[in-house]
Formats: C-alpha cells, sequence, structure tokens
C-alpha cells in the first residue's frame, strides 16, 4: 500500500450530532505531505514554504512535540518505542498555514514500515485550549491494501466542552489517493454520539493549484476557528450538557495495538 506523493485535497468536513441534534458542513482545503519531501517542495514551488512565510506554509512546530523539532524525528520516537519499525515513508495530513496562520483539530500521520506497508496511523487532536493527544493505532500485517482500515480506541482527550470524555472512537478511511475518504464515529455505550466525515479529491501540489485554493477559501483557517466557536454558540443555546477542560492526559501519545483495535472495530461494527 502506498500514499501517493504530496497533495492537495480540496473538498469538505461535516459533523453531525446526535442529542441534541446538529449538523454543520463546509469547505476546506487538505495538505498530504511527505515529511520526507518538504526540503524539496521549500524549493520547488514559489507560493509553498518550510518553516518560512508564505502564501501556504509547514512548520515544524505545528505538529508532533511542537518544540520547533522536526515531526519525524517525534513519530519516529513514538513508533519505536511501541516497538513497531521506523525509517519507512510517512505522509501527513493537515491543514497547511494560510498566510501564517493555521489550526488543526486533526491531523493524521500514515506511517509506513521500510518495506513500503502501511504499518501504523497516529491520529494528532487538539482542542481550542491548546493541548494535544495523539491515538497511535497499528495497521494488522494482513490488511488487504484496497480495503478500507477499521481502527479503534478509546477516548481520553476532552475535545469539546458539549461532549464527555467517554465511550470510543471508530475510525473508518483508506491512504489519501485520487480521493480522500475519513470518517470518525463517537459512541458511548454503543450508542452514536457524533458522526465527522472528511472528503475531498486530489489536485498536484503545484503553484496553480496553490493559488486556486487560497482565492476559493482565503479564510480558511478563521473559518474554522471561528465555525468551533460558532457552534459552541448554537450548541450552549441547544441546553447541551456543559463539561469543565480535565487535565490533559500523559503521555501524550496512547498506544492501541492490531489485535485489540480490530476488536474494538468489530465490536464497534456489530453495534
Amino acid at each position: 500500500m502506498s500514499v501517493p506523493l504530496s497533495g492537495l485535497y480540496p473538498g469538505a468536513v461535516m459533523h453531525r450530532r446526535v442529542q441534541p441534534y446538529h449538523r454543520l458542513r463546509y469547505r476546506v482545503f487538505s495538505l498530504l505531505v511527505d515529511l520526507d519531501e518538504l526540503p524539496a517542495l521549500d524549493r520547488r514551488l514559489r507560493l509553498f514554504s518550510y518553516n518560512r512565510f508564505n502564501l501556504l506554509s509547514f512548520y515544524d512546530r505545528d505538529h508532533g512535540a511542537r518544540d520547533r523539532s522536526a515531526p519525524r524525528a517525534w513519530i519516529d520516537a513514538a513508533l519505536a518505542k511501541h516497538g513497531l519499525e521506523t525509517g519507512g515513508r510517512i505522509a501527513l495530513l493537515c491543514f497547511p498555514r494560510l498566510l501564517g496562520y493555521v489550526f488543526n483539530p486533526l491531523s493524521i500521520f500514515f506511517c509506513h514500515a521500510p518495506s513500503g506497508a502501511l504499518s501504523a496511523i497516529l491520529y494528532e487532536v487538539r482542542n481550542t485550549f491548546g493541548d494535544k493527544h495523539g491515538y497511535l493505532i497499528e495497521v494488522p500485517a494482513d490488511h488487504d491494501g484496497d480495503a478500507p482500515i477499521h481502527q479503534a480506541c478509546a477516548k481520553a482527550f476532552h475535545v469539546s466542552p458539549f461532549l464527555p470524555i467517554a465511550g470510543a472512537y471508530r475510525f473508518r478511511l483508506r491512504p489519501p489517493g485520487a480521493r480522500l475518504s475519513i470518517q470518525i464515529r463517537h459512541l458511548i455505550d454503543g450508542a452514536e454520539m457524533l458522526l465527522a466525515t472528511h472528503s475531498g479529491r486530489r489536485e498536484a501540489l503545484t503553484d496553480g493549484a496553490i493559488l486556486r485554493q487560497v482565492i476559493r477559501h482565503p479564510l480558511m483557517t478563521v473559518k474554522v476557528i471561528a465555525g468551533i466557536h460558532w457552534e459552541a454558540l448554537f450548541l450552549w443555546l441547544k441546553r447541551a450538557r456543559f463539561h469543565r477542560r480535565p487535565v490533559p492526559p500523559t503521555p501524550d501519545v496512547t498506544f492501541i495495538p492490531a489485535p485489540l483495535a480490530s476488536a474494538r472495530s468489530s465490536v464497534s461494527d456489530a453495534a
């Protein structure tokens, strides 16, 4: 299984909450970047820069340890800590900095073994309080590369003040190819509380494509941040229960081995 080289994915994000019922959908574009390709992209593109201001940019401090060190070193350390192979290709799906600004509620690292096989996926989640947490979930060695990936983990991190830290996440996705398709469900006692989807279609990462997407989405970062707070206001008006922010979990990455992830996913599908 191989993730294509760096590219853009214009598309849409949708959230649907069950109780109280609430739905939102907004158009965005995402960046898929091979972490080892960043210096070459910086040299090749006029409108994209690595660790420098530009129309579109990627900064090391936005991901991983967030201490200006390269996210590649951080994720290799996380893989090695849990007995997974390092040295393979790592592709990151995220929102890029647009005119110097970005907020990523979710960034996804697709981690490959040196053989090229997808070995793990790390879901890096952030909240608006500045906290972050990663769920590193192993991909079974016998996974059929043409089939969707089903993964699961217990929820361990406070995201929205209108949802508790309880229940589990169920992920259904494919590594980004010609299309992007990600589905995340939050369930409590088998009942769906929230469904989130992210879909899109791949475009080659060129200066022309960057310019087109920025013209179509000139205020994307502002829209993402403002949209989160605007929707929170609607939930508050609908009298959704408020949950205070707890202390973030430590360590900052939760590891779920493949057998456990598969078992939880099967339970989810049965529910």
